[in-house]
């Protein structure tokens, strides 16, 4: 472990060269920080951070920058617990309000709000449908020979046709077919609804056939349409703006990867702890990131993993205030599915 004046002169270093992008010297870190000793025991205390691998020293400068070893004792040790600014929850708060109308806007304005907060790409993962449970189906009468076949899901997927009402039916049967499928399969996980379950279920009811087999094919659809996994991405061109990435070449290979959907998901499964997590350089599995850190918090319903926001960076990322951004969503997005019904 590091004595407390090591971690005081490699925290001022990490928190300016967050700041600035630029190397740090002994000099800048006396003249800003005031931590009580001259400049040259800041470059000895320097040299040694550096020998331990807190430290790097560009080969163009006299200045330090931190490492990826430098930036996890900063994120574990060194960093206050993170707190959101109440302008920050304002420009939340405000945004939901006005942007968010449909289940599929939550997904796409939390990935824009939360790339414009921490100024670094964003990635939100949208609800995985086969870790949701069935909720129920209804017929909602639309005139005397047509009805609505509504199914919806725990996390507020919803699927409808308009239907003809078989000859001899009446709003009292379609509620039996209803009320038999809802008791069968109420509160199951979607990948648990199978054919042979659903065919138990028709010859248990004695449903109309066609009746049945309309609601049946509507089920199907809703077990299926949204199976693969979404990715929403804001802030894309924000990784433009960051002096890190004015190398073509890794702005390219970044934005590549950035396509690739797959890829995306991956990477957000690797870590699905609760809480916020971390994950700098080389800890990230994929050699497209290894310059990058990503920030997550996996979300959660009832106990089911449900989705994951990210943020994804520089390893030189303002890593308190974009901690205390996720932390804030990770409880508040929640509460935004609630409040619209989608969960």
């Amino acid at each position: 472990m590091l004595d407390e004046r090591k971690r005081r002169i490699l925290q001022a270093i990490i928190d300016d060269y967050i700041s600035t992008a630029e190397p740090v010297g002994s000099r800048t870190i006396a003249r800003k920080y005031e931590l009580g000793i001259s400049p040259a025991t800041i470059r000895n205390e320097m040299a040694d951070l550096e020998i331990l691998g807190y430290l790097e020293q560009p080969h163009t400068s006299a200045g330090r920058i931190p490492s990826a070893k430098g930036y996890r004792f900063y994120v574990d040790c060194l960093l206050s617990p993170p707190q959101i600014s109440e302008r920050d929850i304002a420009i939340i708060d405000n945004w939901y309000q006005t942007k968010v109308r449909r289940i599929e806007e939550v997904f796409q304005e939390t990935a824009k709000i939360l790339s414009r907060v921490t100024r670094n790409i964003s990635l939100v993962l949208a609800p995985q449908i086969s870790q949701c449970t069935f909720k129920y189906l209804q017929f909602l009468p639309l005139d005397e020979r047509r009805s609505i076949v509504v199914i919806v899901t725990s996390n507020g997927l919803l699927e409808n046709k308009i239907i003809e009402i078989p000859e001899g039916l009446s709003n009292d049967d379609l509620h039996v077919v209803a009320s038999g499928i809802n008791n069968r399969l109420g509160g199951l996980s979607l990948d648990r609804i199978k054919s042979s379950l659903l065919k138990e279920i028709q010859r248990d009811i004695l449903a109309d056939p066609g009746l049945f087999e309309t609601a049946l094919g509507l089920l199907i659809y809703a077990l299926t349409a949204e199976k693969n996994e979404k990715i929403y991405l804001g802030g894309t061109t924000q990784v433009l703006n960051q002096p890190e990435f004015r190398d073509v070449d890794k702005v390219k290979d970044l934005l590549s990867m950035l396509e690739e959907e797959k890829l995306l998901c991956d990477i957000l499964h690797t870590n699905e702890s609760d809480g916020v997590i971390v994950t700098i350089g080389h800890e990230n599995k994929f050699s497209g990131i290894h310059d990058c850190s990503v920030v997550q918090a996996t979300y959660r319903v009832e106990g089911q993993i449900v989705g994951t926001v990210a943020v994804l960076g520089p390893t030189r990322m303002e890593y308190g205030k974009t901690m205390a951004v996720l932390e804030f969503m990770h409880k508040h997005l929640g509460e935004i599915l609630s409040k619209y019904k989608l969960i």
